[in-house]
């Protein structure tokens, strides 16, 4: 009968730092190569990260160590932490913030932004960073307090919810070296009984400074420096220092949404050896025992399914008997043949990873299960001869070998914990997924990639990693857009690039092509204005682009087209999607300013369905019905009818020419009157750009009389509209519009005439028609809206871009949706622009640019940041003890605060109250660690909060003897405003005068 999996888990996200290897790809190599990832240090290294002269040369100093590099690096931006206070964390929790983000996204999922209910369940050993700061006597009371909270294992657990806005619940688990399984059996618990959803187990074991250990007669520890779990020559264990983080889910939920799990949870066991031991650090075979069958009986299997064992294996000459002789027992009556399972010892690679040894064991075992590869024990010579081998399910392995064993693939984890608490877990490989149907034949689709960063630096990592693994993989486009689109976070350094294929995405990466880049702005996205071209701007299949880039476009264009009179719609239809349409035919006027109507308003309305939300349109030309209509001045059916009558009005007067000038107003009007001709200023575009307009001989006189005065180019127009040629279409444009419900807008637009008409203010609906025939000044339009929203982006909606050139002018940021150079554009286009615009913080909803892609596993966060270790416990002071063990590299002796920055570390007396220019700085770089402040520089968006704003606030009451409000500090926010502040507060109150006589 099949085994019911409504209560099995998933883990969909895996994440470690361990010695001997950078990432996990490498550190599962160097596994089944049976290496040793263990360090033994030199003296000079030792002596260099301060390990005292008397215990190096204790001849029972041990100098090894399961080394983890560039342990003291942080990248605090990611996690908006100032320099100082990730000083004052201890490295292990710095590591498993790093290391839940990662594992977060190695599921796909945004660790800033998952609606997801998370539970967090951390783990770490005991402090010896904060045992060192402490020691040292160099802090005072309340940085003390602060430290403790960056370092006591009751806060682990709760900081990461709250750097990751997880919302589940968030326990820390003590249980010594069996800390993390129980962490992941309380997160077991907290899915199946609906506490969360998901859940991030989190644990950390490290050494803090990493150097050896200290063998003492009867111990655990090894005197060789060699940990041989279950070896004839085991002599104890090695410590080592890792971290890992796994991330659950509930198996139907996995399978439903995210990427192909490692594998799955099948049932965990534990409990407490009590009293029933020879003492209170001995292991007991009874207790280990259950612990297994408690396991196997929660995942409804039975012994002779498991074919394979991580053992908790410390390699002692207590333990190995002990482990080996239960775990015999329990896997045997329960069914396992003899030497049917494969034993594995993590501790033999890496050394003791203390709290988070359980699941550092874990990952192996899931690595195991999912790659179908048994590793060999590294180091193994010859198995102990005080272990049961006769009979024994257990078998030691001596190199890497395939899964031989039952199948599905299962294997159990065991973690056992000074005191007494043993967990056991059972894990299965991943079920076979249902085979994607096969890609269809036709070309590639473009997709739209983006990645973001704290800062400049890892956003280059970050490309370089996603190229080499796009170049090496080669995944799904369509797959490594959802996964970066809706498994990131959207930090504020920015890229986005556009392609069809890995290979093209990777090349493009490699050599910056195509590659835009950007910043999210401090403050918030900036306001976003639509602009619509007229008529010039049209092409035939310039609809196309469009439709293949932005979802409800051919919606929204199918709607638009039905408000047209059926055979014009027909027309409208096949000028818009084929580009064999003869272009002659589409700029007839009574073609063309319906088919660009079309366009532009069904892009609009497709972009806001994206979040490209405006605060303001213009329209030139015809564009100002668009943009009239998007701001809620006409009904869609009313403006269609509009744009229609005003294309054949148009089309049935005189025919004429316009002549694009490469100056000004003033230079035109001038030109115009020296020439005497016949011609009209039609529109003035930019301070450099004008149109002139006029009958054919007219306009062809005027050019020929230019001889090269100013830049000349022929528009692409049948008419000379805005000019004298156009008046027969005015009254009847204005007839029709009496008739048509015009009512005040709902946001800023601004007219052709370059006036901007606010929300709620009137609109006279003749002035359409006399703007059909009146200069156009597009330039002024632009100024006004300059004004009214400083740092606007504008965004050419609609073929060609020579709104934008026009916006450039305006010193505004311009962004056209598709490329000019006659051509309609490409569906790449399109999404260029819309990747810009996200790299300029705009909040694009990218995740309905990818909805054919699916979640897979892509480089995670490039973290590499400064090293980060408060001076306070860089070393301790001359004659203090040490607890054994040392740093992994040469650490300064503390500075005195400012000393790096170069702002001044002047004694507190010799501040004087005539100079909070000085002190707010030194205070400032005192609680936040941020040098080369600016009075611009805010308190909190540089990782400030309320309690450092208290703290503040008692150094200036003490500092200055004047008591500094904690709420103006608070409004102040800024350098320059505390500043300010202070100084008000410090000058003298004028006496009241005395009174006469």
């Amino acid at each position: 009968m099949a085994r019911d999996r409504s209560l099995d888990i998933a883990v969909t996200g895996v994440s470690g730092r361990f010695p001997g290897s950078a990432d996990l790809a490498g550190w599962w190599e160097a596994l089944k190569a049976g290496r040793v990832l263990t360090t033994r240090y030199d003296r000079q290294r030792l002596v260099g990260a301060g390990v005292p002269g008397h215990l190096l040369d204790d001849p029972d100093f041990v100098p090894v160590h399961g080394h983890l590099d560039d342990a003291d690096r942080f990248e605090n931006a990611l996690f908006r932490i100032s320099p100082r206070e990730a000083e004052m964390m201890d490295p292990q929790l710095r590591l498993m913030l790093e290391c839940a983000w990662t594992a977060l996204e190695d599921a796909a999922v945004d660790p800033l932004g998952s609606r997801t209910r998370t539970g967090v369940y951390a783990s770490a050993s005991a402090s010896g960073y904060l045992h060192r700061m402490i020691a040292g006597g160099l802090l005072d009371a309340m940085t003390i307090e602060d430290a403790l909270h960056g370092a006591a294992p009751d806060f682990l657990a709760s900081l990461i919810a709250y750097k990751l806005n997880l919302t589940g619940p968030a326990l820390a688990v003590q249980t010594a070296c069996s800390s993390s399984l129980t962490a992941l059996h309380l997160a077991v618990q907290g899915l199946l009984n609906g506490e969360c959803d998901q859940a991030l187990v989190v644990a950390s074991g490290m050494a803090y400074p990493q150097a050896g250990h200290l063998r003492v007669s009867g111990g655990i520890h090894s005197a060789s420096g060699h940990c041989r779990p279950f070896d004839e020559h085991a002599d104890g264990v090695v410590a080592g220092s890792g971290v890992g983080c796994v991330v659950l889910r509930r198996l139907g939920d996995a399978l439903a949404e995210g990427p192909e799990p490692y594998g799955v949870v099948l049932g965990t066991g534990i409990n407490n050896d009590g009293a029933a031991k020879a003492g209170y650090y001995a292991p007991s075979a009874a207790g280990q025992q259950a612990a297994i069958r408690s396991a196997l009986d929660a995942a409804d299997v039975d012994g002779a399914s498991i074919g394979y064992l991580e053992t908790h294996g410390t390699g002692t000459a207590i333990g190995d008997p002990i482990e080996w002789s239960a775990a015999s027992a329990a896997f045997r009556e329960a069914g396992a043949h003899p030497g049917q399972i494969a034993v594995g010892a993590l501790k033999a690679n890496t050394g003791h990873l203390d709290n988070a040894a359980g699941l550092a064991g874990l990952i192996k075992a899931l690595l195991v299960v999912r790659d179908g590869v048994v590793p060999p024990l590294a180091g193994f010579t010859r198995l102990n001869p005080l272990l049961e081998s006769e009979g024994s399910p257990l078998h030691v392995p001596t190199r890497a070998v395939a899964w031989t064993g039952p199948e599905p693939r299962r294997a159990g984890v065991s973690s056992f914990g000074v005191g007494g608490t043993n967990v056991h877990v059972l894990v299965e490989a991943p079920p076979v997924r249902a085979p994607r149907p096969q890609e269809e034949s036709t070309p590639p689709a473009e997709h739209l990639i983006v990645l973001s960063a704290a800062d400049g630096a890892a956003l280059d990592r970050s490309a370089e990693r996603l190229g080499r693994h796009l170049a090496a993989h080669a995944p799904r486009t369509a797959d490594v857009a959802r996964t970066l689109a809706t498994g990131r976070a959207a930090l504020g350094e920015r890229l986005a690039v556009t392609g069809r294929t890995p290979e093209e995405i990777a090349d493009r990466l490699a050599r910056g092509a195509g590659v835009v880049r950007g910043s999210r702005p401090v403050n918030g996205p900036a306001p976003l204005v639509l602009a619509f071209p007229g008529q010039g701007a049209q092409r035939p299949a310039m609809a196309r682009p469009f439709a293949e880039a932005l979802p409800g476009f051919p919606a929204a264009l199918a709607d638009c087209l039905g408000s047209f009179e059926p055979e014009l719609a027909q027309v409208l239809g096949r000028a818009l999607y084929d580009p064999d349409f003869p272009e002659a035919e589409l700029a007839r006027t009574a073609l063309a300013q319906p088919a660009l109507f079309a366009v532009e308003y069904a892009a609009a309305t497709a972009l806001r369905g994206l979040g490209v939300v405006p605060a303001a349109v213009v329209g030139h030309s015809l564009g100002e019905i668009t943009a009239a209509c998007v701001a809620g001045v006409f009904g869609p059916a009313d403006a269609a009818r509009l744009v229609a009558l005003r294309g054949r009005l148009m089309q049935d007067c005189v025919p004429g020419a316009m002549l694009a000038l490469g100056c000004g107003e003033s230079e035109t009007r001038a030109l115009i009157e020296a020439s005497g001709l016949a011609v009209e200023a039609a529109a003035f575009n930019s301070p450099a750009a004008s149109v002139v307009a006029g009958s054919e001989g007219a306009v062809a006189a005027f050019e020929s009389w230019l001889a090269g005065r100013v830049h000349a180019r022929r528009l692409r127009t049948s008419h000379a509209f805005h000019s004298a040629l156009i008046e027969p279409a005015v009254a009847p444009l204005g007839e029709e519009l009496s008739r048509i419900a015009v009512r005040p807008p709902a946001l800023p637009w601004a007219t052709t005439g370059g006036r901007l008409v606010l929300p709620g203010e009137a609109v006279d609906p003749y002035g359409f028609a006399e703007r059909a025939r009146g200069t156009v000044r597009f330039a002024q339009a632009l100024d006004a809206l300059a004004a009214h929203l400083p740092g606007a982006v504008v965004v050419e909606v609609g073929p060609g871009r020579a709104l934008s050139a026009m916006a450039d002018a305006a010193d505004l940021t311009a962004v056209p949706l598709t490329a000019g150079g006659g051509t309609p554009g490409t569906a790449g286009d399109v999404l260029t622009a819309l990747g810009t615009l996200w790299t300029l913080g705009q909040p694009v909803a990218l995740g309905a640019l990818c909805a054919t892609g699916e979640p897979v596993r892509l480089p995670g966060y490039p973290c590499a940041g400064p090293r980060r270790i408060a001076p306070e416990a860089a070393a301790l002071p001359a004659g203090a003890g040490r607890s054994g063990a040392a740093a992994s590299a040469p650490v300064a002796a503390p500075a005195p605060a400012g000393a790096e920055s170069g702002l001044p570390a002047a004694d507190p007396a010799s501040v004087t109250a005539a100079d909070p220019g000085l002190l707010l700085p030194r205070l400032w770089h005192e609680l936040l660690g941020h040098e080369d402040l600016t009075d611009d520089a805010d308190f909190f968006l540089l990782g400030g909060d309320s309690l450092l704003v208290t703290r503040l606030a008692r150094k200036l009451n003490t500092e200055l003897g004047v008591k500094v409000p904690i709420r103006g500090l608070l409004l102040g926010r800024t350098l320059g405003g505390q500043i300010a502040l202070v100084r008000g507060l410090l000058e003298p109150v004028p006496e009241p005068a005395a009174a006469a006589g």
